[in-house]
């Protein structure tokens, strides 16, 4: 099985190619530029690099979020376009999971996070149970402090990974204490690799009604229907 990996959750445009469980080829950057121009040209270089061709892929692994709603979008699009137009199924994993998929090392629980501005942060609870990654509470749009007072009723260690920590860590310090750990920054990066093995033996989604999963509404839309609730 030849499979594609592709995430543009947020800053961090990763893909990836595997061949079985083999990663052949891997591109990450981390910049904030528009993923609409990069995206397509990266996955072109990264074929042919791989001397690989598109009717060659057997599969489309993307990250369906949550994150940014535009990066998001990008990315699902992008990966249904083209699962649709090979004929090749679609499977997606939540863009946490693919941080938290990095510290295999870890024994306790693992918190990958993004920002979601406003104190609030997009997180989940996950660990890993015999080399298996599972997940511990749901993926969720949360504040910062309410979250780590839910992740210090664990007792026991957390390791908050993700470019975004720094932003939130001193709440974590304050109060989780000890019980606060931190990945390193070379981890910091969700890898496409670990996208494209977590989504390889996953149920195939149908590729006209799925749909990414931003968890919380644009704020727009969240605006326009307080003010139908409240016109009603």
């Amino acid at each position: 099985m030849r499979l594609l990996a592709i995430d543009t959750s947020n800053d961090v445009l990763g893909i990836a190619l595997l061949q079985k469980e083999r990663v052949i080829g891997e591109y990450i950057t981390n910049l904030k530029k528009n993923h609409s121009i990069r995206l397509m040209p990266a996955i072109e270089r990264l074929l042919l690099e791989c001397n690989v061709t598109p009717a060659e892929l057997d599969k489309i692994v993307v990250a369906k979020g949550p994150g940014s709603y535009t990066g998001v979008r990008i990315g699902v699009t992008v990966a249904k376009t083209m699962a649709w137009s090979l004929g090749i199924p679609l499977s997606a994993v939540s863009s946490l999971a693919v941080l938290a998929a990095a510290p295999k090392y870890f024994t306790g629980y693992i918190s990958p996070l993004f920002d979601a501005r406003r104190g609030l942060i997009y997180t989940g609870l996950y660990r890993y149970n015999e080399g298996s990654l599972e997940v511990v509470k749901a993926d969720r749009n949360i504040e910062a402090k309410e979250w780590a007072l839910e992740c210090k009723s664990m007792n026991e260690p957390i390791l908050f990974i993700g470019n975004d920590v720094p932003l939130h860590k001193e709440t974590f310090d304050h109060h989780l204490k000890h019980q606060a750990n931190y990945a390193a920054p070379s981890e910091w990066n969700p890898r496409p690799s670990e996208l494209g093995l977590l989504g390889m033996h996953m149920p195939a989604e149908d590729i006209h009604s799925f749909s990414p999963n931003y968890i919380r509404l644009v704020e727009a839309e969240a605006k326009w229907l307080e003010k139908q609730e409240k016109e009603q």
